[in-house]
């Protein structure tokens, strides 16, 4: 799995085996979410979480914003469409 962010030191991952719709793993400190894309547009939204805090997920989900065309290139680079 290609590490495609690092999140204050938290890796985003997008699985090139994996399904639509477009989504990230946030990988790191014994934790995991996953987030919807929502590609092109946006926001990301929480789909799944592993031990994130609340505080975690928002600063999460911001960065994934802050970081969403690349994110969304790097989807369809592996997946193709959204």
């Amino acid at each position: 799995m290609p590490t495609i962010l690092l999140i204050n030191g938290l890796r985003v991952t997008i699985y090139p085996a994996d399904h639509r719709p477009a989504h990230v793993h946030v990988i790191g400190r014994g934790c995991e979410a996953v987030f919807k894309l929502n590609c092109p547009f946006g926001p990301p939204q929480l789909r799944e979480n592993q031990g994130f805090s609340r505080k975690e997920l928002s600063a999460i989900a911001t960065a994934l914003l802050d970081a969403l065309m690349p994110l969304c290139t790097a989807w369809s680079h592996l997946h193709g469409d959204f």
